[in-house]
């Protein structure tokens, strides 16, 4: 998982969503695992 300043160039592949936990901003994708990343 990458840590990210920002995650714009993340949430814009296809199948990506972007979720708020405890906090964080994480952005998880079922069609593509290699883009996960956490922001804050």
């Amino acid at each position: 998982m990458k840590v990210r300043s920002s995650l714009k160039s993340l949430k814009n592949q296809p199948g990506s969503q972007v979720v708020r936990r405890r906090g964080r901003v994480y952005v998880i994708n079922k069609q593509n695992p290699r883009f996960k990343a956490r922001q804050g």
